[in-house]
C-alpha cells in the first residue's frame, strides 16, 4: 500500500503543478493578489507529496520489498543499507524521482526565503519553476513510473551496478543534481523576468545566490565524480572526456559565466541580455544532458541504458522548454538592451572576455559530445572524438582566460588601465616563467602543456593573493588595519578570492599530471617494481570475502630508499549476481603526488598476477582546488547582503509590450 500511496502522491503533485504552473501567472498579469498568493503554498504543497513519493520509494529500497519492479532491478538482500538507499537513485526511475524532489524543494526554499521578491515577480518565478516540474511529472507517470509492481515478485533481486556500489556514488549523483537542477532557478528568474519585462540591479542580487548555490554543488559532484573514476576505474586516470562527463561539464562552464555576467549586471548595469541567455542556456544544457544519459544514444559506465522511446519523450521536453525559452528570448531579449557602458580595457571588459572564452569552450565541448553522436544518426558511420580532440581544442580556449583572471580585479570599474595592472603583476608573472622554465628542464619538453599548466596556476594563485593584498593593504599599514580591512571586505569578495585560488590549486593538480609514470607487468611474490622513485614489492595475494562479494586482495611494501613507507591491499571483486569484476585501487595519497597500485587477473602460474602501478604527481591539488572552490562559493552564498534585500528596482530595461 505504501508504493500505491506514493504514486498518488506524485499524481497528486502533477495536479498541484499544473495549478502552481497557471494561477499564479495569471494572478500576476492581472495583479489578483489572491492568484499571486497562492504560489507560495502551492510550492509547499508540491514538495510534501513528492517528498512522501520518495520517501516511500526509499522505504521500499530499506526494506528489499522486491514487489517492486525498480527494487527487484537494482536491489538485493545481501548488500550493505548505504547501498540500498543510493539504489533509490542508481537508476532511471529513481533518479527522476529524486531530479523532481530538488525541484521541488528549490521551488519550496524560493517560496519561504524569497520574501525580499516582490510578490507578483516571485509568483512568476514558481510558475515557471512548476512549469518545468509538469514536464518531469508527465515524464515519470507515462513512461518511468517508480511504483511499478513485479508480477511475480522475485524472492531476491538483481542487485545494484557493482561499480555504484562505492561511497562516491553514493553521494555523486545527489550532488550532481542539486547542480543540475539548481540552476533551473536561475532560468525560472530569467524567464519570469523577460514576462515581466525587466532586468535590473535588483534581478541580478536575487539571482546570484541561487546559481552560486547550484554551482558550488555542481562543483562538487563533478569533483566526487572525477574522485570516483580516479579510484574505482583502476586506469589511474581522473578525467576521460566521456560524453557524460561533459554532459555536467557544458552547465558548469555556462554557470560560471552566468556567475560573472551577473556580477557586471548588478555593478554596472550592463550585459542585461547576455546575462539572461546564459540563464536560459546554462539550464538548457543541463536538460541535454539529462537527454543523453537517459535516451539510450550513449554507452557509458555512468549512462542510463534506457528504451529510447523513453529518449523521444525526454527529447520532445528539451525541444519544448529549450525552444520555448530561446523564442521568447528572440521576442523580449533585443528590449533589455542598455545600461552602463564601459572601455573594452576595464574590469566589465575582463568579465565579457572571460565570459565569451567560457561560452566557447562549452561549445568546443558540445560539438565534440554531439557529432558522433550526429554522424552516427544520418548513418555516415560511427567515429570516435576523444582527449586529443578536446585537449588541442579547449587548451588554447582556457589559457587565456586563466590569464585574465589575474588581471581582471586589478583594472578599474567602467575604464582601466592595462600598464599599471602589469606592474602590480609583474612578480607573479616572473615567478610563473620561472616555475613552467623550471618544469621544462627537469622533466624535459615532451610534455610541454604541463609546463604551461603549472605556470598558468602560479600566475592565478599569486594574481589573487596580491590582489587580496592591495585590497588590506598588506605589509604596507599595521596589521591591525590590514586585519581591519580584512574584516570590512564582504564574503562574496572573499568567496570569490578562494574560488579563483582552488582554480589554481586544480590546475596545478591537473598540469602535475602530465608526467604521470606507469608499470605495467606480471608479478610473482617476492618480485620489486620501480615507479616515481619507489620500489614496490609484490608479496602475494588471498582470497577475501565482503557482504555480497568475492575478492582478490594483494599485498604490496612500498620502500623508498630502502625504508619500508606503506602497505598497500588494491583488490579484485567479482559479485556473484552479476558475475561482474570491478577494481579497488590502493592508493598512497601525499601532496606531493599519489603511488597508485591495481591488482589484475592471475597469469596462469602459480601466485603470479598482472600488475599496474603508477604514480600522479600533484594529483591531491586536484581535489583539494575543488574544495576550496567550493569553499569560496559556499562562503559568497552566505554574504549577508544576500539576506537582507536587494537594491531598489530601477526604471531601466522595462519591456513595454502593447496592450
Amino acid at each position: 500500500m505504501l508504493a500505491e500511496a506514493g504514486h498518488f502522491a506524485l499524481a497528486l503533485a502533477l495536479a498541484v503543478a499544473l495549478a502552481q504552473t497557471a494561477l499564479p501567472l495569471i494572478g500576476a498579469q492581472r495583479g489578483d493578489a489572491t492568484l499571486i498568493a497562492f504560489a507560495a503554498p502551492a510550492a509547499l504543497a508540491q514538495a510534501l507529496l513528492v517528498a512522501f513519493a520518495f520517501g516511500a520509494l526509499t522505504y521500499s529500497f530499506v526494506v528489499s520489498d522486491f514487489s517492486l519492479q525498480v527494487v527487484a532491478s537494482n536491489s538485493n538482500s545481501a548488500i550493505p543499507l548505504l547501498y540500498k538507499i543510493s539504489g533509490v537513485w542508481g537508476n532511471h526511475e529513481g533518479s527522476l524521482l529524486l531530479w523532481v524532489l530538488i525541484l521541488a524543494v528549490f521551488g519550496s526554499a524560493v517560496a519561504l526565503f524569497g520574501g525580499n521578491l516582490p510578490p507578483a515577480f516571485r509568483a512568476r518565478v514558481l510558475s515557471v519553476q512548476a512549469g518545468i516540474a509538469v514536464g518531469f511529472y508527465l515524464f515519470m507517470l507515462l513512461t518511468s513510473n517508480p511504483f511499478t509492481r513485479a508480477f511475480p515478485p522475485p524472492a531476491d533481486g538483481r542487485d545494484l551496478n557493482p561499480l555504484l556500489q562505492d561511497p562516491g556514488l553514493a553521494f555523486h549523483p545527489p550532488m550532481l543534481y542539486l547542480g543540475y537542477v539548481g540552476f533551473s532557478m536561475a532560468f525560472s528568474f530569467a524567464i519570469a523576468a523577460l514576462i515581466e519585462g525587466r532586468v535590473d540591479a535588483a534581478w541580478a542580487r536575487w539571482v546570484r545566490p541561487w546559481t552560486l548555490a547550484a554551482w558550488c554543488f555542481l562543483t562538487g559532484g563533478i569533483a566526487l565524480g572525477s574522485w570516483w573514476a580516479y579510484y574505482e576505474l583502476g586506469w589511474g586516470g581522473w578525467w576521460y572526456w566521456d560524453p557524460v562527463e561533459n554532459a555536467s561539464f557544458m552547465p558548469w562552464l555556462a554557470g560560471t559565466a552566468l556567475l560573472h555576467s551577473a556580477i557586471v549586471v548588478e555593478k554596472r548595469d550592463a550585459l542585461k541580455g547576455w546575462t539572461v541567455f546564459l540563464a536560459i542556456l546554462t539550464f538548457s544544457l543541463s536538460l541535454l544532458g539529462t537527454f543523453l544519459v537517459r535516451s539510450g544514444v550513449l554507452t557509458s559506465v555512468h549512462a542510463f541504458a534506457t528504451d529510447p522511446k523513453r529518449g523521444v519523450f525526454i527529447l520532445l521536453l528539451l525541444v519544448l522548454v529549450t525552444g520555448g525559452s530561446f523564442a521568447l528570448f528572440a521576442w523580449r531579449g533585443p528590449r533589455l538592451a542598455g545600461g552602463g557602458l564601459f572601455q573594452p580595457v576595464s574590469r566589465e571588459g575582463a568579465l565579457l572576455l572571460n565570459n565569451l572564452l567560457l561560452a566557447t569552450a562549452a561549445a568546443a565541448v558540445l560539438l565534440g559530445t554531439l557529432y558522433p553522436l550526429l554522424i552516427d544518426a544520418i548513418g555516415a558511420g560511427k567515429i570516435s572524438v576523444g582527449p586529443p580532440f578536446f585537449n588541442a581544442v579547449f587548451i588554447p580556449i582556457v589559457a587565456p582566460m586563466i590569464a585574465v583572471m589575474a588581471f581582471g580585479p586589478f583594472l578599474g570599474w567602467k575604464r582601466g588601465e592595462i600598464a599599471p595592472a602589469a606592474s602590480r603583476l609583474a612578480g607573479a608573472g616572473f615567478a610563473a616563467m620561472a616555475a613552467g622554465a623550471l618544469a621544462l628542464w627537469l622533466m624535459g619538453t615532451k610534455e610541454p602543456l604541463g609546463a604551461l599548466g603549472l605556470a598558468l596556476a602560479i600566475w592565478l594563485a599569486l594574481g589573487t593573493l596580491m590582489e587580496m593584498a592591495e585590497r588590506t593593504r598588506l605589509f604596507r599599514a599595521p596589521a591591525s588595519e590590514s586585519l581591519a580591512r580584512f574584516r570590512r571586505i564582504p564574503r562574496a569578495s572573499i568567496g570569490m578570492t578562494l574560488a579563483h585560488f582552488g582554480l589554481a590549486l586544480a590546475i596545478a593538480g591537473m598540469a602535475g599530471t602530465a608526467w604521470k609514470e606507469e608499470s605495467i607487468q606480471v608479478m610473482h611474490p617476492g618480485q620489486a617494481a620501480a615507479v616515481g622513485g619507489f620500489a614496490i614489492e609484490f608479496q602475494g595475494a588471498r582470497e577475501t570475502r565482503g557482504p555480497n562479494y568475492t575478492a582478490t586482495e594483494g599485498r604490496f611494501v612500498v620502500r623508498q630508499g630502502g625504508r619500508e613507507i606503506a602497505v598497500l591491499r588494491p583488490e579484485k571483486r567479482v559479485y556473484p549476481v552479476q558475475g561482474m569484476p570491478t577494481t579497488e585501487a590502493a592508493i598512497r595519497s601525499t601532496l606531493a603526488g599519489d603511488l597508485y597500485v591495481v591488482i589484475g587477473d592471475a597469469e596462469g602460474q602459480a601466485g603470479a598476477y598482472v600488475t599496474r602501478l603508477y604514480f600522479n604527481p600533484l594529483v591531491a591539488w586536484m581535489w583539494i582546488g575543488a574544495l576550496t572552490m567550493v569553499l569560496g562559493g559556499a562562503l559568497s552564498v552566505s554574504d549577508r547582503r544576500y539576506r537582507i534585500g536587494a537594491p531598489s528596482r530601477t526604471g531601466g530595461a522595462r519591456i513595454e509590450v502593447p496592450a
